[in-house]
């Protein structure tokens, strides 16, 4: 089941800065707005989804002198050439998931954990997979700050998935890779989906809706999208 979401704004706000309440306020009309004009107001339809979106406080996620941009649709830097990505993308890529409440998922690109977190308030448990150290116990910290308890974050190589930790019922790969990995798709249980972007780092990607049934794998291609490029070791 899904842990409770324990997290007060106020309080994990003030762990990671300090805000007043005029500002906490302001950031809980914003992503309310976000979930209206940004979602709703185009293609999400998702219950789950909206839900969870209007839950998770994405400025908790990025540094402090974004802050003020996290509600905006767009990609924002978060230290080491990464970034989150839009509100209308994480949802996008969510809700194209189909995801059940006793779902096991896993991430491939941890980056600032708000994806994670969000898959946090639908799903059972989520696994996530952070290559690059500073960006993965800084996402596992700030996890823990807003007492997210149903995702653990390793340190590693996406590329391999997480064996130990499968099947999965959904993965969802944050990063842009030039082919689907095998390894993925053997990781993911009989009725499962992935969502990867898929094409040339230098170019647009082709965002990808992978599911398998009966041993058979059908892809379906949903938008042209630009992600960072997929690292390995």
């Amino acid at each position: 089941m899904i842990s409770a979401f324990k997290y007060s704004l106020g309080i994990a706000l003030a762990c990671l800065g300090g805000v007043s309440i005029y500002a906490q306020e302001s950031a809980m009309e914003k992503r309310q707005q976000m979930v209206e004009q940004q979602l709703a107001g185009r293609d999400i339809t998702d219950r789950a989804t909206l839900k969870a979106m209007a839950k998770v406080p994405r400025e908790a996620f990025v540094p402090i002198s974004q802050r003020p941009f996290a509600y905006e649709d767009r990609p924002l830097p978060i230290g080491d050439g990464q970034t989150i990505s839009q509100p209308y993308m994480v949802a996008f890529m969510t809700q194209a998931l189909r995801l059940k409440s006793s779902d096991r998922v896993l991430e491939i690109g941890t980056g600032s954990g708000y994806q994670a977190a969000v898959l946090s308030q639908i799903v059972d448990t989520v696994h996530t997979i952070e290559i690059i150290p500073s960006l993965g116990k800084r996402a596992e910290r700030i996890l823990k700050e807003l007492n997210i308890e149903n995702v653990q974050v390793r340190i590693g190589d996406g590329y391999f998935g997480w064996e130990e930790k499968a099947p999965f019922d959904a993965i969802i790969v944050t990063a842009g890779a030039e082919s689907i990995p095998p390894v993925l798709v053997d990781q993911l249980a009989e009725d499962g989906v992935m969502v990867i972007p898929v094409g040339p780092h230098r170019g647009i990607r082709q965002l990808i809706r992978l599911t398998k049934k009966k041993g058979k794998i059908r892809t379906r291609s949903l938008m042209e999208v630009r992600f960072v490029p997929f690292v390995r070791n």
